[in-house]
């Protein structure tokens, strides 16, 4: 199964790019892999509230997602899964679907377009997160779901 993280943003720091190739690496040798496919940041004035901004981003996210069976948007309002959770649904995608496409918003979050195409809408955390560290946080979890799926120690609880 192919995994595209599709995120708005694309001048991260170094850490963010060294955090996600990591767990990118260790999906390498597994049947999962994943990707990230940067959209730029729509533009925004200083008295723009970012309606346009948004609309352009989710353009862009939605003709980036084409191609992908399954699409899942990454909101605050939507929801948790734990880690065992996030396995047992890559397991059933992984059996429906040959890519997957993840949807994460730029500083204003999913325009509408982006969360009513979404089949399902996960929630990391009820906490607004820093767009990097969402990357980082979501190649981890996806890496975390392989070892659940595969038997591996490296998940511990």
């Amino acid at each position: 199964m192919r995994i595209a993280l599709l995120a708005v943003g694309t001048r991260m720091p170094a850490w963010v790019d060294s955090g996600f190739e990591m767990y990118q690496r260790r999906l390498a040798s597994a049947r999962w892999s994943l990707e990230l496919e940067e959209v730029p940041t729509g533009r925004r004035g200083t008295h723009a509230d970012g309606r346009q901004a948004r609309a352009a981003e989710a353009a862009a996210l939605l003709k980036r997602a084409r191609g992908a069976a399954h699409l899942i948007a990454l909101d605050e309002r939507g929801q948790g899964w734990d880690s065992a959770e996030l396995a047992r649904r890559m397991d059933d995608w992984q059996q429906s679907f040959q890519r997957v496409a993840l949807l994460v918003g730029g500083p204003d979050g999913l325009a509408a377009d982006c969360l009513e195409q979404a089949a399902e809408c996960w929630s990391l955390s009820p906490l607004t997160l820093p767009h990097g560290l969402v990357r980082v946080l979501v190649a981890e979890q996806i890496y975390r779901a392989w070892t659940l799926h595969s038997g591996h120690p490296y998940h511990r609880a």
